[in-house]
């Protein structure tokens, strides 16, 4: 004789709780892989971008928003702040925050070198690379290459960022 079927038990979500809400589960310092990379979404710079930049910055050379200016000194149209383009290679622009969890301790240090000028309509194209691991005793040290590529496929920036995680 053949037993009825039987329904499975109903799916049930796990009790929410924002304390577990993640975007991608969490790694530590041992889970991550020098050459792993972590892109921000592209963005399209606006003149709205750089004016709200100029503000808050209080940063105002003319080569950032006198186009006739910009243009007297060699410049084809004005120039995004610097410091603005570096912004985009912000961790926090990535998912590498989401990945790492509440193992970061904090961020230790960056550098860059500007490599072409950066001007409203550019679209930018940034990424972290792990290029380095260093454990030390409890925490490591992540090394990153930062980049950042324009709609040409030219290098704009490139850098580097370090962070402390704490290990397992």
């Amino acid at each position: 004789m053949t037993q009825p079927a039987t329904d499975p038990a109903p799916l049930v979500p796990d009790e929410f709780t924002p304390e577990k809400f993640e975007v991608v589960p969490a790694r530590t310092f041992e889970d991550l892989r020098v050459g792993e990379v972590f892109r921000a979404p592209s963005r399209t710079l606006t003149d709205a971008h750089a004016a709200a930049f100029q503000t808050v910055s209080a940063d105002n050379h003319p080569v950032h928003y006198d186009a006739e200016w910009a243009r007297r000194h060699g410049h084809s149209a004005p120039v995004v702040h610097g410091l603005q383009v570096l912004a985009f290679t912000a961790p926090g622009a990535t998912l590498f925050p989401h990945f790492i969890g509440e193992v970061f301790i904090s961020f230790l240090e960056l550098s860059c070198t500007f490599l072409a000028e950066v001007h409203s309509g550019d679209t930018l194209y940034p990424a972290l690379t792990i290029t380095e691991l260093q454990p030390q005793g409890d925490n490591g040290v992540v090394v990153t290459a930062a980049t950042i590529h324009n709609q040409r496929g030219e290098l704009v920036l490139s850098g580097q960022h370090k962070y402390l995680l704490r290990r397992q």
